[in-house]
């Protein structure tokens, strides 16, 4: 990957255009290389999101939390949630005094498959040409656009 005027063949009016194209692009091109690194473990990188989650949050963590803390606000945690299920990567139980509510876990199968993934990760390391620094400017620019 280099220069985005050279990667889609195009120039720009101005430089704004031009980063509000290559943070786009950019985005693109990272979400691609997480679908062909996960894909072997048969998950999504949504659905590692939610397993981070859960095993950072404990026991008996809402679906509304993990909504809330999802990276990619998806609109379809349940059916992300379903596929987990089978998989046995996670577990659902109800609230006893509120039907309503219903809690996820982690399962032993889910932190197994998430300590084999943080040995891999490094793999995924899209911004390794990045020192610290610069990872540091580039996370301060783009809170600045949020």
């Amino acid at each position: 990957m280099g220069d985005i005027s050279k990667d889609i063949n195009s120039s720009f009016d101005s430089n704004k255009i031009k980063a509000f194209l290559n943070i786009k692009y950019t985005a693109s091109w990272i979400n691609t290389k997480e679908v062909e690194f996960f894909k072997p473990y048969g998950i999504s990188p949504q659905q590692y999101n939610i397993l981070r989650i859960l095993r950072g949050a404990g026991e008996k963590t809402k679906v509304q939390v993990v909504k809330d803390r999802m990276v990619d606000r998806a609109p379809n945690v349940t059916r992300l949630m379903d596929k987990l299920l089978e998989k046995h990567l996670i577990e659902r139980s109800r609230c006893d005094h509120d039907r309503r509510v219903v809690y996820v876990n982690i399962t032993e199968e889910g932190l197994l498959l998430l300590s084999e993934l943080d040995k891999s990760t490094a793999d995924l390391d899209v911004i390794n040409n990045l020192t610290e620094e610069e990872a540091g400017i580039l996370s301060d620019l783009l809170d600045k656009i949020r």
